[in-house]
């Protein structure tokens, strides 16, 4: 199957490196089997879980109740990657899966994203990008900040 790479585009108003935050961001994703049926699910990519046949471990593992197969997504963490001001308005990949039998279709941004205001640093912690727009005020340098108009697409790496 392959690596997918999960790529964001937005308007960043006076902020710069937003990114998923901490070892327990968790990433919700709908996916699909590539093989046969086009059935969608939803998957929350977080914990590890392992593999059967102690194959190791993927950070979603689905059984296909037709055929049985095992299917997997994990999440490749030294692919995360921030979203930067001079990202603003162009697609970056901001983090990479590895997909085995599964292929993630739709990802639904919400909380637990991080940023910090392009000038002053100040931090803006649990961002939540569900309405797909997020603002606040930056007090050290008086002026609004936000994210807006975020979008995705997934591409093969």
């Amino acid at each position: 199957m392959g690596r997918i790479g999960l790529q964001l585009r937005a308007t960043l108003e006076n902020i710069t490196r937003l990114r998923a935050e901490g070892e327990d961001f968790r990433w919700y994703l709908k996916v699909r089997r590539r093989r046969g049926l086009r059935e969608v699910g939803e998957a929350v990519l977080g914990d590890s879980a392992p593999l059967k046949g102690g194959r190791g471990s993927a950070t979603m593992v689905q059984k296909c109740k037709l055929c049985s197969r095992e299917n997997s997504i994990d999440i490749l963490s030294q692919t995360i990657k921030p979203y930067n001001a001079e990202d603003s308005e162009k697609f970056k990949t901001i983090v990479e899966f590895e997909c085995r039998g599964l292929e993630p279709v739709d990802f639904q941004p919400q909380a637990g994203f991080a940023a910090e205001g392009a000038e002053s640093g100040t931090p803006f912690n649990d961002i939540n990008l569900l309405e797909k727009d997020w603002n606040d005020y930056d007090e050290k340098t008086k002026e609004s900040v936000g994210i807006y108009e975020v979008t995705h697409k997934f591409v093969k790496c």
